[in-house]
């Protein structure tokens, strides 16, 4: 899962809640039950990583943005590390006010978020990348709806040990290379997800307009106003 649009365009579209000027405008440019947000991309905070997993790992985490709450129960058994590792940020408040930073609507289904600086590139300053847990099988829906999974570099052999802060949210039954941390289910709020998938990506183009894409920044601007595990 890999960044898709420049930084500098993407400082410039996150000006507004949602993108309004999608040429031709085909369809609805927000979710009317997404509020506005004032988050701005940012550098990532400097925390320090866990090297184990930790004896006591939460079990649920939860996402509160601006167009609802998302919850999820954390495979903390099939993905110590990892659990322990996106525990960790998000009790550290490091998700807090960060911008989903891509949506794919077309061969794989997923709202990717984690990325503070939301350019598909950030992770937590100073972390190195850890290893992969619970990896799917290939084949046809490896990734079913409601699957929270680690995002990486691709970088290397499909981008193995580069896990940091980026995960994705699958809303539609999806098939991936077997690649790709597996480390929790979504068990409310699957629907925010589909309606914002609903309303598109967009992708900047050379004249300097936005077009509708498959693949690219949201058009309903998503941001984690704050996310806790417990």
């Amino acid at each position: 899962m890999k960044k898709l649009l420049p930084a500098v365009l993407i400082a410039a579209a996150l000006t507004a809640t949602s993108l309004v000027s999608v040429q031709a405008a085909e369809r609805p440019t927000s979710v009317p039950s997404c509020k506005k947000s004032t988050a701005k991309p940012r550098v990532p905070a400097t925390l320090k990583q866990p090297t184990v997993p930790a004896k006591k790992i939460p079990k649920t985490l939860t996402l509160r943005t601006n167009c609802g709450t998302i919850t999820a129960k954390l495979l903390t058994k099939k993905a110590p590390q990892t659990t322990t590792n996106i525990t960790t940020l998000a009790n550290k408040k490091y998700f807090n006010r960060t911008i989903c930073h891509r949506l794919t609507t077309e061969g794989i289904f997923v709202l990717q978020c984690g990325d503070p600086t939301a350019e598909g590139a950030g992770g937590p300053t100073g972390w190195a990348g850890y290893a992969d847990e619970n990896l799917p099988k290939g084949g046809a829906k490896n990734y079913p709806a409601g699957t929270l999974a680690m995002a990486n570099s691709g970088k290397g052999i499909s981008g193995k040990g580069t896990n940091g802060s980026q995960f994705f949210l699958v809303y539609a039954d999806t098939q991936l290379g077997p690649d790709y941390t597996i480390f929790g289910r979504i068990t409310s709020g699957l629907n925010i997800i589909k309606k914002i998938a609903a309303v598109g990506a967009y992708e900047m183009q050379a004249d300097g307009k936005a077009y509708y894409a498959p693949d690219g920044f949201p058009i309903q601007l998503v941001v984690i106003e704050s996310a806790s595990a417990r």
